[in-house]
């Protein structure tokens, strides 16, 4: 069979509606929203901001921002278009499914390994810092030990005597997804109260620091506004584009990372009362209104304190270091925000991980990977065993792997999801043009074909080490699809492809 043979969308809706799954559908565009807010403001607002105004832009990391906001939005409205017309859950694996064809559709469902599964290893590393800052600033008791809350990649700067602490292993972060991952076994999720709350929180802390922080912005840390290009090279001596349009670029692939989890949105699009009106709303909504938060915060935080306080101090708590270091008197909001965050994270790693074993449990179901993926705890009804590897997955690379890389990872693999989903709303209107549409992406073929171009030179300022990495994880992708996924594919292994009509006389 073909490579690129397709899954028809009358199977799609069939699969979906065949009892295998039993999802509520419980949710509406203000739950949806919140959603969206809960999984985009995280690791990347709070880590993000702060390395890319470092290493890349200095101030005009607020430019970065508003490309990755542009990128994001032509990607979300072919998502709003797809999600609306292809209410199921696997998100962009099964829009690649039903447009490009099979290899297509196992190269985006191990792509977004690095958005969901790397995605929560990232934000689990930052939990592992500003758990430290909660330890040592709330409660003043001591932080867990260099060597074992960083990976053995990684070593600290030379102290005043010029000692060198290194890593072994990031055992909080390893700790939190543990924890998570198994209350995703027993089938523990957040209610929408507890999902409102933890949102209202997060903006709220948002809110304060741009209100508060503003009157202690310095015009000298936003002079220039953009660097002279250059280059910049940090403590672990890896060179950085430094200022100018390469800066900017380089800046927009990092902060692209705080955007990542409004995608996340089209995965509950089974579990959505009115998917064909309330996932346009719920996907565009979320990314609107956390873009406007985005562009403040990054001003104000840049505005606090100069960029050579962002490589030397906080890492990746810099910005309670510069609330402490530069706003006097406001130490509180310092305390509030590590409290807050804590709990902002422990969501976002919570919706990452359930978002890959989804992904997985598809891929599962299509034969694409083993059965032991789509396994149904008999008690608990949740794909344990899914959850159980994606553990390991996960664990190993918070555990091992510095938070910059896996955080790189992340957003190529992500922009090259989005790029294909650009792709499949141009390739569906041609072959489907009859397909119902609640939402259209508008100026089709343009602005999906700008979205591709966006988010290519993201991926293109994220540099050559980050190509290659791609590169390789999508190379042992392939061997794995060639070796098993295409062996076992049930598309491609069943004589009938399409659902009969008795089929549905009988529903």
């Amino acid at each position: 069979m073909s490579l690129f043979i397709k899954k028809p969308l009358d199977k799609i809706i069939a699969d979906a509606g065949s009892g295998e799954t039993s999802l509520k559908k419980t949710l509406g565009s203000g739950s949806l929203i919140a959603l969206g807010i809960g999984a985009i403001i995280g690791a990347g607002l709070f880590v993000s901001t702060a390395t890319a105004a470092a290493e890349s832009a200095g101030p005009s990391v607020t430019i970065g921002f508003i490309l990755s906001a542009i990128g994001c939005a032509l990607a979300g409205l072919c998502y709003a278009e797809l999600s609306s017309s292809i209410p199921i859950s696997g998100s962009a694996y099964t829009y690649t499914y039903a447009t490009m064809g099979e290899l297509m559709a196992w190269i985006i469902g191990w792509d977004l390994v690095l958005e969901y599964a790397v995605g929560a290893a990232t934000v689990g590393i930052a939990w592992s810092e500003y758990l430290n800052n909660l330890l040592v600033q709330v409660f003043h008791m001591p932080p867990v030990p260099y060597e074992w809350c960083h990976s053995p990649f990684e070593h600290s700067l030379p102290d005043a005597l010029g000692a060198v602490q290194y890593g072994v292993m990031n055992i909080p972060a390893l700790g939190i997804v543990a924890l998570l991952s198994l209350l995703l076994i027993k089938g523990t999720q957040e209610s929408a109260l507890v999902n409102g709350i933890i949102v209202v929180t997060k903006v709220s802390i948002v809110l304060l620091i741009i209100a508060l922080g503003w009157q202690f912005i310095k015009e000298e840390n936003h002079t220039p506004y953009i660097p002279p290009a250059g280059t910049f090279t940090d403590h672990m001596g890896v060179q950085h584009h430094f200022g100018g349009l390469m800066g900017i670029l380089g800046a927009a692939g990092t902060v692209f990372f705080a955007f990542i989890g409004f995608d996340a949105v089209s995965t509950a699009a089974q579990e959505t009362k009115n998917p064909k009106k309330s996932m346009p709303i719920g996907i565009l909504g979320s990314l609107g209104i956390c873009t406007v938060l985005y562009l403040l915060f990054a001003h104000v935080l840049t505005g606090l304190a100069p960029v050579e306080f962002f490589r030397t101090s906080g890492k990746e708590a810099s910005v309670v270091a510069a609330i402490n270091t530069f706003m006097p008197g406001y130490e509180w909001l310092g305390k509030l925000v590590t409290v807050a965050i804590l709990a902002g994270f422990s969501s976002v790693i919570l919706v990452m991980l359930l978002g890959q074993s989804r992904v997985f449990f598809s891929m599962s179901k299509d034969g694409l990977l083993p059965n032991v993926f789509s396994a149904i705890h008999p008690k608990f009804k949740t794909p344990y065993k899914a959850n159980l590897i994606i553990l390991v997955i996960v664990g190993l690379f918070a555990a091992f792997i510095p938070g910059e890389v896996v955080g790189h990872m992340t957003s190529i693999g992500t922009l090259f999801a989005f790029i294909l989903v650009c792709a499949a709303v141009i390739i569906l209107r041609k072959t489907d043009p009859d397909l119902p549409r609640q939402f259209k992406t508008p100026l089709v073929p343009f602005l999906p074909i700008v979205g591709i171009i966006v988010c290519g030179l993201m991926i293109f300022g994220l540099g050559m080490e980050n190509w290659l990495r791609l590169i390789i994880w999508l190379a042992l992708g392939l061997v794995i699809y060639f070796s098993y996924g295409r062996k076992h594919s049930k598309l491609t292994n069943v004589k009938d492809i399409l659902p009969k009509a008795s089929d549905f006389e009988q529903q």
